[in-house]
């Protein structure tokens, strides 16, 4: 199952028709909006396939300017990305010990400085080797 937000724009004047249309939408599910006509929905689908179908009626409704998605999570995808953390070095041992006291560890660092290019690099070689 994959669930993706969704940005859709359209002007202010026709943001009301917009929501109703969004709402009417058996496509995706309606969260917010602001004047500006911003509004915030989600789709779901098996696939990115069936995400992808779903995007495109939401941009064929009347006045809708652009539909982006915004954020992605993939059921498969994070169950991978689990696995091949639990069976690979990137996540110190100590983390899975349910026992352990947050005062026990000790932060080594500020995530922005550090390397995130290197770690998606580990990540991916450790994902390749499992």
């Amino acid at each position: 199952m994959n669930i993706s937000s969704i940005v859709v724009q359209t002007l202010p004047k026709f943001v009301e028709e917009v929501v109703a249309s969004l709402k009417a939408c058996e496509a995706c599910d309606y969260h917010l909006h602001d004047e500006k006509g911003r509004i915030i929905i989600t789709i779901e689908g098996e696939g990115v396939s069936e995400e992808l179908e779903k995007l495109h009626v939401i941009e064929a409704i009347p006045h809708v300017i652009a539909a982006d998605m915004q954020m992605a999570y993939s059921e498969d995808e994070l169950d991978e990305h689990m696995e091949v953390l639990k069976n690979a070095d990137v996540v110190p041992k100590m983390l899975y010990d349910d026992d352990l006291k947050p005062e026990d560890i000790i932060y080594n660092g500020d995530l922005k400085k550090k390397n995130l290019e290197g770690f998606a690099k580990t990540f991916d070689d450790t994902k390749n080797r499992v």
